[in-house]
């Protein structure tokens, strides 16, 4: 499974490059603090696969990484590999200075 970390993150988002960020937590915790990007709660992630591009970077988050890391192996048995997973989700994030 691919990984990034918080700081390479900012880097990508700072350098505008081009991917999807989606963030898979339930909506309450989205409107307590989000970083961007596209909502789809890791229950309906099955539903919405053609949201889901194959053809360029994605990365998704969550709270502390756990349901991100289930979800891309889920996603990697149904073909995609070119998910990165936000290695400690939004709790490392906010703990980047």
């Amino acid at each position: 499974m691919l990984q990034i970390t918080p700081q390479q993150l900012r880097e990508w988002i700072s350098a505008k490059k081009d991917f999807l960020l989606i963030d898979i937590r339930e909506d309450w915790e989205r409107d307590a603090f989000n970083i961007g990007g596209m909502h789809i709660p890791m229950g309906n992630v099955p539903s919405q696969l053609t949201d889901i591009p194959t053809t360029k970077d994605v990365v998704m988050y969550c709270e502390k990484g756990i349901r991100s890391t289930i979800t891309i192996q889920r996603l990697e048995q149904a073909g995609y590999h070119n998910i990165y997973n936000l290695n400690g989700g939004m709790k490392a994030w906010k703990e980047l200075k």
